[in-house]
């Protein structure tokens, strides 16, 4: 209370049942356009809000509130806020780039608080989104995660952060890793964007958005200098982690600086002790004396190799230059070290193994990011956001045959150049219009090499890309239309152009490619359409109508490479943009004030979509690659597919601090062949979903939770996945399948005081042994989990 009065201005939000600090509390203003969020102690800077008759304040997870300036003076600018399970109208971004009440947005969208995050502690950015319930995790490798939305998966994805694209030209449809890169310690909120975000993204913004937003410095509320941090660590059983983070934060009035720094050792993960023998590591190869030779496993329920590090870095710096003009640079990088990709060292042939070596190089992610914000009103905007960022991603591979004296690395470069200017604009108080223009240019250098390692001879090799340019520039409008209290309308339109210039002469001397350069610029255009009803404040009724795009990229237009054995995937130039049409039906009610209840029905159909098929080069259907006959593909506009499905959610509030929270979720995909029939997609997961009990007390959480997943059987499985037999279960009759499964699990965190927090669980109690659909890394058997976190 002392604090607030020395500064009239200055706002404190509390828990009301544990007198803690809310961080990332909302304190807004319609009229005008007012909008700040509290630092880690509480604190905001409600000078600009003097005399206002309605200012709403709300925070995930708790009630939110409206009161004037004056109510707020009369309590001596502190507001307590009451928990609370549920709500309708939390703030979301993804769907215009600008802060929004969900009930005013016609899609789903999903969010991740950073308190979800602390008590789930999960080991990787990937195994954060898999936490949600919401999104399917697959994994080829421990240092990996694939997330699957809808029915769809990998470069028909979008990952966002801090406003940024970073999806590059070299994003593949076979499942990627990309999404580690990001750290898990270092995100404040996430959010998941179902279906197309097209109008607002551009391309691959097909099955969903995934937004990541990162740790925000604070201004000093007061003339004292703010300081904020933590540090943890952390050590998991089943592959013996450690897990060191330390953050810390210094305001003053005007300038503000972050910086943040994680590292983890991962051993590699030990599988559960009851499940699938095919899923066993009986044994692994070893490199001795000059021949790789087979060696027995001591415990064949530890993968071999599947072991890795990783360091996260951020630093980030804040200006404000006035109240309306604010200026910010943000520098991350990321650096894993080389990893076995799993499921390519159980590939057998003969009876031996197939692979010596098949690993991933260090992956490695780096971006600078300034940002200007102003919020002075125009008749153009009255908020307005640019964004410069560059980015650099290195990864690579090296493989080597069992036995075989040449070993093949491919090493893969990108520097992706992006602008967007976004703006925001209110009408008439009901009438609000987002648009803005993007431009982003990739540059992609792809080299190939080849080593004797008998006698460290090195030979000339093809690359995996030709050396390629990828642009994209767009430009878009949404339009959002508060008809009434209870009808909102949403529409939004984009135009994007994209361009191709890649260059293959270094690979044609290796294979006889008909051209030597290609050139390729096409545009797309893409609407959305939804309404929103809202009957009374405890009901949402959402239809939505969206379209989607992805343009082709230098993955789909010039890879070389080996898709499986036995086939090698050629560059095709006569590739266009795939599109996707997507309708969608949601609702959310609140029963008293014990019970939410939300579903949404989908349907998705995806048109001239970029699909692996049979291909005649230069009129033969094989070729010679890496010294095999391998069959001819290409990456085609030939076929369709379609993806349907439901989303359902549950929360209850029980008695003495008792809460239920589920989510379910079904989807069912078919995809075109190339004889006109039909097989389930391959990214159209199982049935998945969670369900929690969870307990909250006075410095107190508890969640026992289970996860599950429906099974698909040999019929049902796509037919690309039923030509991978070693990352599957075997039936009765020998052939592969995907078992269902589930998994008991168990957290807790305890507040010892305002300092100091432990977090404890075991995942997988029962020590199963399963692995989610279409990975080949089998997940983690009965795992115990401790880490402490210091506050400062």
């Amino acid at each position: 209370m002392l604090g607030g009065m020395a500064n009239a201005q200055i706002i404190i939000i509390e828990d009301v049942e544990t007198n803690e600090p809310i961080e990332m509390a909302t304190i807004a203003s319609s009229s005008p356009n007012l909008f700040v969020v509290t630092n880690g102690k509480g604190e905001a800077d409600i000078s600009d809000f003097q005399g206002l008759e309605k200012i709403e304040i709300r925070s995930m997870g708790f009630l939110s509130v409206q009161l004037s300036y004056q109510e707020i003076k009369d309590r001596y600018f502190e507001v307590k806020l009451e928990p609370s399970s549920f709500s309708l109208n939390d703030v979301v971004v993804s769907a215009t780039k600008w802060r929004q009440d969900n009930d005013e947005v016609p899609g789903k969208i999903t969010s991740i608080s950073m308190t979800e995050v602390a008590l789930q502690n999960p080991q990787t950015a990937a195994d954060l989104l898999g936490s949600s319930g919401e999104v399917f995790i697959q994994k080829s490798q421990q240092g990996g995660g694939s997330p699957m939305i809808r029915g769809f998966s990998t470069n028909r994805l979008l990952y966002v952060v801090d406003g940024v694209r970073m999806n590059t030209a070299i994003f593949r449809s076979g499942n990627i890793q990309n999404v580690i890169s990001l750290d898990a310690f270092a995100t404040e909120q996430t959010e998941v964007l179902f279906g197309p975000g097209s109008v607002i993204y551009g391309s691959d913004a097909i099955g969903g958005v995934m937004n990541f937003t990162t740790l925000t410095p604070h201004f000093s509320s007061s003339e004292k200098t703010y300081i904020n941090g933590s540090a943890l660590t952390r050590f998991s059983s089943a592959n013996k982690e450690f897990t060191g983070h330390f953050d810390v934060q210094v305001g003053w009035r005007k300038f503000a600086m972050l910086t943040s720094v994680s590292y983890s050792d991962f051993g590699d993960l030990k599988m559960g002790s009851q499940g699938p023998d095919e899923y066993l590591r009986p044994f692994y190869v070893q490199r001795q004396d000059s021949a790789d030779v087979i060696v027995e496993n001591d415990n064949p329920l530890v993968q071999n190799p599947t072991g890795y590090s990783q360091m996260n870095l951020m630093q980030k710096f804040a200006y404000k230059v006035n109240k309306t003009l604010e200026l910010s640079y943000a520098f991350h990088y990321s650096e894993t070290s080389s990893y076995g990709r799993y499921d390519r060292h159980i590939r057998y042939r003969n009876g031996l193994p197939r692979s010596a070596v098949w690993d991933y190089g260090p992956q490695k992610w780096m971006m600078n990011h300034f940002k200007l914000s102003s919020k002075k009103a125009n008749v153009l905007f009255d908020e307005m956001q640019l964004n410069l960022a560059h980015q650099y991603f290195n990864e690579s591979r090296v493989d080597r045959d069992f036995n075989d004296p040449i070993e093949s690395s491919r090493d893969e470069q990108v520097k992706a150049y992006s602008v967007n200017l976004d703006f925001a604009k209110r009408f008439y108080g009901k009438h609000e219009v987002y648009y803005g223009v993007e431009f982003v240019n990739n540059v992609v250098q792809s080299e190939g090499s080849a080593l004797n390692i008998e006698n460290s001879q090195v030979l000339a090799a093809p690359s995996r890309y030709p050396n390629a340019a990828w642009a994209t520039a767009g430009i878009y409008a949404n339009y959002h239309f508060q008809v009434s209290e209870q009808w909102n309308l949403q529409a939004g339109l984009r135009y994007a152009q994209f361009f191709i210039d890649a260059d293959f002469r270094k690979n044609q001397v290796f294979y006889p490619l008909p051209e030597s350069e290609v050139q390729l610029s096409k545009g797309s255009t893409t609407g959305s359409l939804g309404a929103i009803y809202t009957p009374g404040a405890k009901t949402t009724i959402r239809a939505n109508f969206s379209t989607g795009f992805r343009a082709p990229n230098i993955d789909d237009l010039g890879k070389i490479f080996d898709s499986e054995p036995g086939s090698v995937v050629l560059p095709n130039t006569d590739l266009k943009a795939e599109y996707v049409y997507n309708g969608e039906l949601g609702f959310a009610h609140i029963f008293g004030e014990r019970l939410k209840l939300d579903a949404t029905a989908y349907y998705t159909y995806l048109q001239d979509a970029m699909v692996r098929r049979d291909f005649l080069f230069n009129g033969q259907d094989s070729i010679i690659y890496d010294g095999e006959l391998s069959q001819v593909q290409a990456i085609q506009n030939a076929a369709n597919a379609q993806v349907y499905g439901v989303q359902f959610g549950l929360e209850a509030k029980l008695p003495k601090g008792f809460g239920l929270n589920a989510v379910y979720n079904f989807q069912r995909g078919t995809e075109e062949l190339d004889d006109g029939s039909t097989s389930r997609s391959r990214h159209a997961a199982p049935m998945f979903g969670a369900a929690h009990i969870t307990y909250k007390g006075k410095g107190l959480l508890l969640d026992f939770y289970t996860l599950f997943s429906g099974g698909v059987d040999f019929e049902d499985l796509p037919i690309e996945e039923q030509g991978k037999p070693y990352i599957y279960a075997s039936d009765a009759n020998g052939n592969p399948y995907s078992p269902r499964w589930f998994s008991l699990n168990f957290k807790a965190s305890y507040r010892v005081n305002k300092y100091f927090t432990v977090n404890a669980g075991v995942e997988n109690l029962l020590d199963k042994r399963y692995k989610t659909y279409s990975s080949g890394l089998v997940a983690p058997g009965r795992n115990f989990i401790l880490s402490g976190k210091l506050n400062f």
